[in-house]
């Protein structure tokens, strides 16, 4: 599996290569105020586990602290992010449904306060993304994990 430093924030390794498949599975280790992504809503849903550490959910503009085996399950159409919290690196487990509905970047003011949202809302990735840059292969290190 490869390792890749993601944008904007943290490390990520796909689990599901195919972008064309029916479902995503990832594995995300954010560092204390690393976005997993952009404020965004997606046409399908998704879930997300955290194996380790603290984070701080934002959905639907609302924060959400977590903690180890907290999950959280988006619906179909809900804004999110998640965002490493606490003294230490996060792992969280990210599954979601792919369908033709890329979604939108709105403009959220909770996640804005952590570098991940956009200042105008867009339904375009490049736009969402074009602060940060592009992502990189990364090597894993064993003090992501407990």
């Amino acid at each position: 599996m490869e390792w890749w430093h993601d944008r904007p924030g943290g490390h990520v390794v796909s689990f599901v290569e195919d972008r064309e498949a029916q479902v995503g599975v990832n594995l995300f280790v954010l560092g204390p105020d690393d976005p997993m992504s952009m404020y965004h809503w997606e046409g399908d849903q998704e879930g997300f586990l955290v194996l380790s550490g603290e984070a701080l959910a934002i959905v639907e503009d609302e924060e959400l602290p977590l903690r180890r085996w907290d999950y959280v399950h988006c619906p179909a159409g809900a804004s999110h992010t998640i965002v490493g919290a606490g003294s230490g690196p996060c792992a969280i487990l990210a599954l979601g449904g792919r369908t033709a509905d890329s979604g939108a970047y709105p403009y959220s003011e909770p996640a804005m306060r952590h570098d991940a949202s956009v200042e105008a809302e867009t339904t375009e990735p490049t736009v969402a993304y074009a602060r940060f840059p592009t992502e990189e292969p990364a090597e894993f290190r064993e003090e992501w994990l407990p």
